[in-house]
């Protein structure tokens, strides 16, 4: 295999314990494709990632349109999945954090990102493709952003702009001496630090994840000589265990981002007192 770190394959796969190579841990290139087209180096290029997040983006909206392009009175198993998908984003997020009044406008959009951020998460565990599309820093960036300018916009419109203002510092005239400094700190905390948080947290556990998949499938393989093949068995069980609780992960981690991007539409749409 070539020494180049950008090659998809995250390991020697002749390399095992006791042949006198060291174990080929995962690391940063574990994350990074060559390009199926383009180049890297002029920056204009598409990728393993950005084939997923394409193929993914196709699985949902195709999925949706199968489900509810001619919608039945008594729903057929393709709709009653669908229904009951878009059903628990609405009323178990968007409802019971904004509220029915307020929240239905942004039920697409929710269910979209939840959709979307699970589907990217998924890959992870889907053979051939094996990588969570999330787990790019670039990718939850964006979605936080486009969350970011909804929130701030909303803030505007509802109140103003002394009345936004007011809301990202948390101003309360009732903290007298020390409202400056409160002041200050919200301001950074609501206008930089949530916003970044909002796509780390995404990001973090997505890359934590599969990188700790990489390294049970990793050691699996390479313990694979010798006495070293009772210690493969041992690490295999892993990558089970690790794929069943990626399973939950995945699944948590795209309603722990709309549960939050509610929780900022909430914000932005009550009243300051």
């Amino acid at each position: 295999m070539s020494a180049d770190p950008t090659q998809v394959l995250a390991f020697e796969t002749d390399c095992h314990i006791f042949d006198g190579c060291g174990f080929p841990a995962p690391g940063l290139h574990s994350f990074m494709f060559e390009p199926l087209w383009g180049d890297a180096d002029s920056n204009v290029y598409f990728n393993k990632t950005m084939l997923l997040a394409l193929l993914g983006s196709i699985v949902i909206i195709g999925f949706f349109w199968a489900a509810f392009r001619k919608p039945q009175v008594v729903p057929g198993k393709l709709q009653m999945v669908a229904e009951a998908g878009y059903d628990f984003i609405r009323r178990g997020v968007v409802y019971e954090t904004i509220g029915k009044k307020e929240g239905e406008k942004y039920v697409p959009l929710v269910v979209s990102l939840f959709f979307f951020i699970w589907m990217m998460n998924l890959w992870s565990i889907i053979p051939v493709a094996q990588f969570p599309v999330t787990s790019i820093i670039s990718y939850p960036l964006v979605l936080a952003l486009i969350v970011y300018v909804l929130w701030v916009s909303l803030t505007f419109k509802r109140h103003g702009f002394v009345g936004a203002f007011k809301n990202f510092t948390g101003y309360d005239k009732s903290l007298g001496a020390v409202l400056p400094l409160s002041m200050t700190i919200e301001f950074f905390s609501n206008l930089l630090v949530r916003p970044f948080t909002h796509a780390v947290r995404l990001f973090a556990n997505m890359f934590a994840g599969h990188t700790l998949l990489l390294l049970f499938t990793i050691a699996s393989w390479y313990l694979l000589n010798g006495i070293g093949i009772a210690y493969a068995g041992v690490s295999f069980i892993m990558v089970i265990v690790m794929t069943a609780f990626e399973l939950f992960v995945q699944a948590l981690q795209a309603y722990v981002f709309v549960l939050l991007t509610c929780s900022f539409i909430q914000g932005a749409l009550a009243e300051h007192h």
